[in-house]
């Protein structure tokens, strides 16, 4: 937009000010400092102002250079904001993570930031609908869970889940997946197994005993699926 531009579009902003009753020429050219005259040939056309003539009027009518200019040409001329290559992700209480399917501001301790492209390559594997559930959340590794899992994770590492993920078919061949569990309003982290109606939770460290969920009537495995644990970033 070059300064003509701008001269016409001052204007006719003064223009429809005086048309809808807010203003008066006379009025603007006392409260500006120009003779009712100047004002007069200014909206007529038969001269323009110059830049300091067109700061006083636009420090009478409150206003600023981008107020002339047309909302489309400014949008134009702006970079289009760059796609974030990151999405993110809340660190929540483990309590939240097991109860609530669409994660509450209020629960959430932290964001960080994970890779779109990592996120999109893990694949879901849903038995029972949660397609409205909030996919992936961190949590912190208590103390009991980092020692029955080690070596693979340690207390205070932070847990990403995937709970979108609550099948027990093998994410890979011939690795057990590791699995945030519902026991009770506790979430315990262990690979899993289905024997009849009872789920065995099973850790890595084998000092550390077995645990078991009796799956209540009504109820199927999944429901006691938190999600798979699909990656772990340890505390340094």
């Amino acid at each position: 937009m070059d300064f003509l531009t701008l001269q016409d579009a001052l204007r006719e902003c003064v223009i429809n000010k005086i048309v809808r009753g807010e203003l008066t020429g006379i009025a603007l050219a006392e409260t500006a400092g120009f003779r009712q005259a100047h004002i007069s040939n200014f909206l007529n056309r038969r001269r323009g102002l110059s830049l300091a003539g067109m700061d006083r009027i636009l420090k009478v009518l409150a206003l600023s250079v981008i107020d002339l200019v047309d909302p489309n040409a400014l949008r134009a001329t702006l970079p289009l904001p760059a796609e974030s290559d990151y999405d993110d992700v809340f660190l929540v209480p483990a309590v939240a993570a097991i109860s609530q399917p669409v994660i509450v501001r209020s629960a959430v301790a932290q964001i960080l930031k994970f890779k779109k492209s990592f996120l999109r390559r893990l694949r879901p594997e849903m038995s029972g609908g949660r397609e409205d559930w909030t996919r992936f959340v961190l949590v912190k590794a208590d103390s009991g869970n980092g020692s029955a899992m080690q070596p693979r994770m340690t207390a205070s590492a932070t847990l990403l889940i995937d709970r979108q993920y609550n099948s027990l078919r093998p994410y890979r061949r011939r690795e057990p997946n590791m699995y945030a569990i519902d026991k009770g309003g506790n979430l315990l982290v262990r690979y899993l197994e289905l024997q009849d109606s009872q789920l065995l939770l099973r850790p890595h460290n084998q000092q550390t005993p077995l645990a078991f969920i009796s799956i209540r009537p009504g109820k199927s495995f999944a429901d006691y699926i938190v999600g798979r644990v699909c990656h772990v970033a340890f505390e340094t």
